[in-house]
């Protein structure tokens, strides 16, 4: 064990090209997959909260529960899709970076919406009240709501991306684990530990565990601030 401990560290120090295009691949593709679940999600999340209509209740029950949805099904779902008989099997995203993309985006979106549909419902609807009440447009309304949100939708953004980074069924139903094309952070460690080979697991066990400090610690700074701004008003 120590001595794997010692040849991991070598491996992050001495800039080994094949664990560094792991976590090349790991940061690409969850950062392009929050990107593209961001928009629809945050709209969608404001929307709900925002509106009166039928089936809100249900409407808010489904997006909390998309949270609990096993990352597992979601690969099994797009594999099939995505298959040469799948309905998108023409798209040949099957084992690409595009197919883990969409899949890290689908993994995003739900909890995307469901943390700004809680930072929308907890703001001051005063915010809202005014700008109507001074002539704004939806979109001038909305844009003040969501500056008044914004710090709930940061904290979305960043917990969406701790989410879609450490997922591990998805990535391997979709990706296939390819080098140097589909190998990400979670699946290199599935295999490296399969295999027995444990110093490059043990490496990108480091950087997941690194990068998930850095995430909690934005989302400390998140909560001060926001309690900060909270006591300023």
């Amino acid at each position: 064990m120590l001595d794997a401990t010692s040849h991991a560290f070598a491996l992050l120090f001495s800039g080994d090209e094949a664990l560094w295009r792991i976590v090349w691949v790991s940061l690409k593709t969850s950062i392009l997959g929050l990107l593209l679940a961001a928009p629809p999600a945050i709209l969608l999340g404001y929307a709900i909260a925002m509106h009166r209509f039928p089936g809100r209740r249900l409407a808010i029950w489904l997006a909390q529960a998309a949270l609990s949805l096993p990352t597992v099904l979601i690969g099994l779902l797009l594999y099939l899709l995505l298959s040469r008989r799948g309905p998108l099997g023409g798209l040949e995203w099957l084992f690409s970076q595009q197919g883990v993309i969409l899949g890290q985006m689908i993994i995003g979106l739900p909890v995307l919406l469901a943390f700004t549909l809680a930072a929308v419902q907890a703001a001051d609807p005063r915010y809202a009240e005014t700008a109507v009440a001074h002539g704004a447009s939806r979109w001038r309304v909305m844009g003040t709501v969501l500056h008044e949100a914004r710090y709930g939708v940061m904290a979305a953004v960043i917990s969406g991306f701790g989410r879609v980074i450490s997922e591990v069924g998805c990535a391997l139903m979709v990706g296939g684990n390819i080098e140097g094309q589909t190998r990400t952070i979670t699946t290199a460690i599935a295999l490296e530990t399969s295999k027995g080979e444990f110093a490059q697991g043990i490496a990108l066990g480091i950087v997941l565990v690194a990068l998930a400090l850095v995430l909690n610690g934005a989302l400390v700074l998140l909560q001060g601030e926001a309690h900060a701004a909270g006591g300023r008003t």
